[in-house]
């Protein structure tokens, strides 16, 4: 048995179904559309991350700024 009751040989016939419906130029083409938009994503998860961190920092630097003109420790 494979994944979930269907067995390497059904997952093949899929597979080959596929293929013929398709075709490999057509299905390697919507692979590497489909690589670039996950690579996409992650690169704007890292920036909104990068950007975040960064606005945290100059939000705490400001909050201490504003505290010492204030005579607050």
């Amino acid at each position: 048995m494979g994944i979930g009751g269907i067995s390497i040989w059904q997952l093949l016939i899929i597979l080959a179904i596929v293929i013929m419906l398709f075709g490999t130029k057509r299905l390697r083409t919507l692979g590497s559309d489909l690589g670039s938009a996950v690579k996409g994503f992650r690169k704007s998860i890292k920036d909104d991350d990068s950007t975040t961190d960064s606005a945290d920092t100059e939000a705490e630097d400001a909050t201490r700024s504003s505290g010492d003109s204030n005579g607050k420790p």
